[in-house]
């Protein structure tokens, strides 16, 4: 079952995802920062931050993957079967 930030994150279009991103990372930043410094009253706050930054990279990484045509699946799949053999 899909969350619902999945759902709305299938719904942006790629112009917003990426705003929402650096966005996204920029809070994280400052949480961070402001946890180094004084605390912050609820440091589970980076915890979810670190997930919506997963969420946004995956789904832009997924988008990009679904626009590949079959020539660069086939390299990409070439480069993975490499790595693997280490």
């Amino acid at each position: 079952m899909a969350t619902k930030k999945f759902v709305e994150l299938q719904e942006m279009t790629d112009a917003d995802l990426a705003s929402e991103l650096q966005e996204t990372q920029t809070q994280q930043q400052k949480l961070k920062f402001d946890h180094a410094i004084k605390g912050l009253e609820n440091p589970q706050l980076i915890k979810e931050i670190r997930r919506d930054i997963a969420r946004l990279q995956t789904e832009l990484r997924r988008r990009e993957l679904a626009q590949m045509d079959e020539t660069q699946l086939a390299n990409r799949s070439k480069i993975r079967a490499r790595r693997s053999r280490k």
